[in-house]
């Protein structure tokens, strides 16, 4: 499975969904250094050919055409000035409150001047139309009085007119006092905004520097494999050697000669599932009478899947006996699984197959929180998905291993307590029929 996500450099989006963090930075890791190596591969064919003559050199650009030149300090390294932290500058915090009120400020200032045009159109208008008519009825009055009236009619003109000012004055205070306390309101509103998007950009930034620390811890871990990775082969052999010595290998071959010796007697395989009779045998390798998807399509694609292939293998059995090993679990939830390990220590654990690719997922229960690692069994071996290189010839190889060897250097998970079963009929009936 990772060699085939390596070679088209893509992975589905759910399949990444259900990689845990630690092994969704390996995965990124290993798919860089594919980049790399195809990379000095294309670099070296190309300069064979250029070599042989197959194909013209490249022209190199002058080296005066583009470059930078960085300011050192006086330690002699790349100077660097971080705003809030030098000599005599004011505290980042400090900067952001001012430059908050400002905008506020000058956001609400522009806005109150987009208003008081407005108003100050309205008022003028209403006062311009109703002068316009104040005239208009006293100038058809004046045509009904007499010439000496004139002289009165005017200065009612001009009182008329000092009125309908005062009142116009009157107004435009009233407006202005409107408008200003709608602008202090909107600066404050506008200021409380700012200042929660500046407080939503610092939680962004304290998550930013959480990913980035996980992805250093990730990376020194890859690190860290990488300088062991010449032992890896005396390591393998070692953890080979204690399952020798253990017995496993031993009872993995008793079993196989005592399955095929008593094939024949076996009529049912468990007393508590029922079934109309024994399953196929279990110890001679069958061949597989059916095309396998790329990837798991629906639940009974994966029942079939799982017949076919794994109940040969044995995949969910105890060592040398015919019970299923209780931490095995059928085609559950990840959602369902962490439900089961809610109420558990730290170190419980449970197996269940995968939905999302040939194999299974395996569920562990940490002190806060839980963990996921995809196993894959496309192949004729069990192994981590990108997390632990070691192959196994059986599940319960791969369980019983890291019951003593932790699974990641940085999470130290080691298997602990089985999870088994909370309902009846189990899970994984469907499996077994």
């Amino acid at each position: 499975m990772l060699q085939q996500i390596l070679h088209d450099m893509y992975i589905d989006p759910e399949l990444l969904a259900e990689l845990s963090d630690v092994q969704k930075h390996i995965l990124f890791y290993k798919m860089r250094e594919e980049q790399l190596r195809r990379w000095r591969e294309r670099e070296a064919w190309e300069a064979l050919s250029q070599g042989d003559g197959l194909r013209p050199p490249k022209v190199k650009r002058a080296a005066s055409d583009k470059h930078i030149q960085w300011l050192l300090g006086e330690d002699g390294e790349v100077w660097v000035w971080v705003m809030g932290e030098g000599p005599g500058d004011k505290p980042y915090e400090e900067i952001s409150e001012e430059l908050i009120a400002e905008r506020a400020r000058l956001q609400a200032q522009r806005e109150a001047e987009e208003l008081w045009k407005q108003k100050e159109a309205e008022i003028t208008k209403k006062f311009r139309d109703a002068l316009a008519n104040e005239k208009a009825r006293i100038l058809a009055e004046k045509w009904k009085v007499e010439m000496e009236d004139r002289k009165a009619a005017k200065v009612l003109e001009e009182r008329i007119h000092e009125e309908f000012k005062r009142k116009e004055e009157e107004e435009r205070k009233r407006g202005e006092e409107q408008i200003r306390l709608q602008e202090e309101q909107r600066a404050k509103e506008l200021y409380w905004s700012l200042k929660q998007a500046q407080l939503r950009c610092q939680a962004s930034e304290k998550e930013e520097q959480e990913w980035e620390e996980q992805l250093r811890r990730s990376k020194a871990a890859d690190e860290e494999r990488s300088r062991r990775a010449q032992r890896a082969r005396d390591e393998y052999r070692r953890h080979s050697l204690r399952a020798i010595q253990k017995g496993t290998v031993a009872g993995l071959s008793s079993m196989f000669q005592e399955l095929g010796q008593n094939h024949e007697q076996e009529s049912r395989l468990y007393h508590h599932l029922p079934g109309p009779g024994p399953p196929p045998p279990l110890a001679v390798p069958v061949s597989r009478t059916w095309e396998r998807p790329l990837r798991p399509l629906s639940r009974e694609v994966i029942v079939r899947w799982f017949k076919e292939e794994q109940l040969p293998r044995r995949a969910g059995f105890e060592r040398n006996t015919k019970s299923i090993a209780p931490w095995f679990h059928g085609i559950i939830s990840r959602e369902n699984a962490e439900d089961l390990l809610e109420n558990m220590t730290e170190g419980a654990f449970l197996t269940r197959v995968s939905e999302k690719i040939w194999g299974y997922t395996l569920s562990y229960r940490l002190q806060k929180g839980f963990k996921h690692f995809l196993v894959d069994a496309s192949g004729d071996f069990y192994s981590f998905l990108g997390v632990d290189p070691n192959r196994h010839a059986t599940l319960t190889d791969l369980i019983d291993f890291h019951k003593e060897e932790i699974i990641t250097v940085s999470g130290g998970e080691l298997l602990q307590e089985p999870c088994g079963q909370r309902d009846s009929p189990p899970d994984y009936h469907l499996l077994f029929e």
